[in-house]
């Protein structure tokens, strides 16, 4: 059941847990649960932002908006890994199945909500880039505006080397060789090179060591598709066989913008 249920509170000290059950018929305990999730909001000079205390007493004038779907808030996220604290940045490895960040209709089970929650004291968490929810590997997340804007200006520029590890449906070429697909995706330019790490005889499969060389949605499995080598576990462009998306970014390596020093993250 997705809903949406959204009201302005007509007097002074309402409870957000009560105005919010009396004007969807929705259960205290249930509302209680979407609160804890991140699926009630507020505007707030014509902003939105997250409220999750169910005791919140509120003014007449508030808006306050429930996004209702049972679906997201009885997902259950795998546990993402910390690889690496910063303190003003941190490295982590997303599973499949994990959202970067959350949407209206929740944020439980996402990687910005573990980040808020993995620290004493709670640290702010700002998303500097994106892995599709079905793939797995490192991603970092900011912990202060500055360097999210550090680390954003990085990204844009094409600054940082990210490698994946990637198993592809056909034998694409000999070990060693390597590839490089340049194409227009979203009326913009976008390049990937790849080169081939092994292949499976029996299983009619390559494994590919890609670098990302501009970031749009979806570019890598989209320029793998488009020479006719889809992403195994892909249902979108390739031939969803069932199996998990083969797709993990295993290495992050830049400069970074805060200490001037190399930095490189690696995962097996």
């Amino acid at each position: 059941m997705k809903q949406e249920f959204h009201l302005t509170i007509d007097s002074d000290g309402t409870r957000v847990i009560d105005a919010l059950s009396a004007h969807s018929e929705l259960p205290k305990q249930r509302i209680k649960d979407a609160l804890n999730k991140g699926a009630v909001w507020l505007r707030i000079r014509g902003r939105e932002q997250r409220l999750r205390r169910a005791t919140k007493t509120l003014q007449r004038g508030t808006q306050v908006s429930l996004y209702y779907d049972t679906e997201v808030l009885e997902r259950a996220a795998p546990t993402p890994t910390l690889i690496a604290d910063e303190k003003a940045f941190s490295i982590w490895y997303k599973p499949a199945g994990m959202l970067a960040q959350g949407t209206h209709f929740g944020d439980h089970c996402a990687l910005l909500r573990w980040g808020e929650k993995a620290f004493t004291p709670p640290r702010d968490c700002f998303l500097v880039h994106r892995l599709d929810r079905e793939a797995e590997g490192l991603m970092l997340i900011a912990h202060t505006a500055t360097a999210a804007a550090a680390f954003s200006k990085l990204w844009q520029q094409n600054a940082v080397r990210k490698q994946y590890r990637v198993v592809v449906e056909g034998l694409i070429d000999a070990v060693g060789s390597s590839r490089r697909i340049e194409t227009t995706l979203d009326e913009k330019f976008s390049a990937t090179e790849f080169s081939v790490a092994a292949l499976d005889l029996e299983l009619n499969r390559s494994t590919l060591a890609v670098n990302l060389i501009t970031g749009r949605k979806h570019q890598i499995r989209r320029h793998l598709a488009g020479i006719g080598f889809p992403v195994v576990g892909d249902y979108r462009y390739g031939k969803g066989s069932g199996e998990p998306l083969a797709l993990r970014a295993v290495n992050l390596e830049f400069r970074c913008p805060l200490t001037r020093s190399e930095k490189k993250y690696t995962c097996d």
